[in-house]
């Protein structure tokens, strides 16, 4: 399968290329030249495998020229073995609606799925490489975490982790900060997330800079991250065996363009319900067309405090004919004047796949105490979201919430919604008494800069 980016069709890249940059040189992202579908018959060939079996059929559709099914097979295996269920997610009922539980990882978040794989595909990729790989990462709470786990004590790669400064839960930054392997660098931007974004692509804009530390991105708008989360949309639409719709909470539109892609490629799914909180810049684009960049706002669900959505950039593609010209535009626009009014005929396109609705703090606390009350589930924050716009939106069944996070990475929420302690799994307790190490920098890219070189240098 050849690759190209959104901002440019003439030039192309393998898989592998697509994995090790991140993002293209152009400033925009990987996508295949065309999405596969699959027949029917291949559909019902794939329905009775297991998740790590389906993981490494779904995959490999992507990356074949590049690596070995067997191999392949390998690095699944490799990627899911420390998972603490056996089929890597879990599918529970709440009420009428179904649970899609991904936090069974090392960091108890979905974003472990993704990162596992990636973590032993840079293994395979850099064997024989004799440099360093230096990965720079932005995250909003999950990602960071997931991305150290995979990552941590590799010999060939260090991870510089950008965060928001006291934008992210205490647990969510011990899960970065505690780390003590010294190919991991945590740096706390006195900023939001989009500034943390912001920053990483700015980095990889500088191709003097970038090219010169060898610079790779894990972020969702790594093509990779966005193929091993279209796993689990299989999985358990082949579970429940029937239309159904998915809820997702979002931000930066990776996880719920991963069931886009899904969709795409001939899964039989309903609607995608974008699920936002009071940063909705994407309800606000789906429900009337105004993709607007406002100030960030911070919530109660934190990985979700994003107004710029990185991944958009790949439905804006596809819903314009893949005219990457129009894209780029589109993109410049949006850089310059922090908005993007999408046209009737391209709005139409997005609705036919997704609707949206959003959340404010009140309702949040309100959908986690309800949820204990009646079904005696806790949720965190983020599914919290997923699960009330299906009540706002009065869709009654047939819908599955994705359950993003583990409610023990948000214990003052909880305790605030329900009255209850939700503590760290066993394995997990003894970090919250570590000692951190992270450093704190401003909202600076040459100061960014100057840490990463000294860094490399020391």
């Amino acid at each position: 399968m050849k690759y190209i980016s959104t901002r440019n069709q003439e030039k192309e890249y393998d898989f592998r290329e697509v994995f090790i940059k991140g993002l293209a040189d152009d400033g925009g992202l990987f996508v295949p030249k065309f999405i596969p579908k699959l027949s029917e018959k291949e559909l019902i060939k794939l329905s009775n495998l297991s998740y790590k079996d389906l993981a490494k059929e779904i995959i490999y559709i992507f990356c074949e020229g590049t690596i070995s099914k067997e191999k392949l097979s390998t690095i699944v295996e490799k990627s899911y073995s420390t998972f603490s269920k056996k089929n890597v997610v879990e599918i529970a009922s709440i009420g009428e609606n179904k649970l899609l539980e991904l936090f069974y990882g090392p960091t108890y978040s979905f974003k472990d799925i993704a990162m596992q794989f990636i973590g032993q595909l840079y293994d395979h990729y850099l064997k024989d490489i004799n440099k360093k790989i230096n990965i720079v990462v932005a995250t909003s709470g999950d990602t960071g975490s997931a991305a150290i786990d995979a990552i941590k004590g590799k010999e060939k790669m260090n991870i510089f982790v950008l965060h928001p400064l006291d934008r992210v839960s205490l647990v969510q930054r011990k899960l970065m900060t505690t780390v003590k392997e010294k190919n991991v660098f945590n740096i706390a931007i006195n900023g939001n997330f989009d500034d943390c974004q912001n920053l990483v692509k700015s980095l990889f804009g500088d191709h003097k800079f970038s090219n010169s530390i060898n610079m790779s991105a894990v972020n969702s708008i790594n093509w990779v991250r966005i193929v091993a989360q279209s796993v689990y949309y299989f999985f358990t639409y082949f579970k429940i065996n029937k239309r159904i719709n998915f809820s997702v909470p979002t931000g930066n539109f990776g996880d719920v363009y991963a069931g886009y892609i899904s969709k795409k490629m001939g899964l039989p799914i309903g609607k995608l319900i974008v699920a936002t909180n009071q940063n909705d810049i994407l309800h606000r684009a789906i429900s009337s067309g105004n993709y607007e960049a406002r100030e960030v706002k911070e919530t109660i669900s934190p990985s979700m405090d994003i107004q710029v959505a990185s991944n958009f950039e790949r439905l804006i593609y596809d819903i314009e004919d893949q005219n990457s010209e129009k894209t780029k535009n589109i993109m410049i626009s949006i850089k310059n004047n922090n908005k993007y009014e999408i046209n009737e005929q391209s709005l139409q396109r997005i609705r036919e796949n997704f609707s949206s609705e959003s959340m404010n703090e009140d309702e949040t606390i309100e959908i986690i105490k309800k949820a204990f009350a009646n079904h005696k589930i806790i949720l965190d924050p983020h599914t919290a979201v997923g699960f009330g716009v299906i009540e706002k939106l009065k869709i009654k069944n047939d819908c599955v919430i994705i359950a993003t996070a583990h409610p023990c990475k948000f214990p003052e929420v909880i305790h605030k919604a329900i009255g209850k302690n939700v503590k760290l799994p066993n394995d997990s307790n003894d970090i919250m008494n570590e000692k951190e190490n992270f450093s704190v920098i401003e909202n600076d890219i040459d100061k960014v800069k100057s840490y990463i070189a000294a860094s490399l240098a020391s």
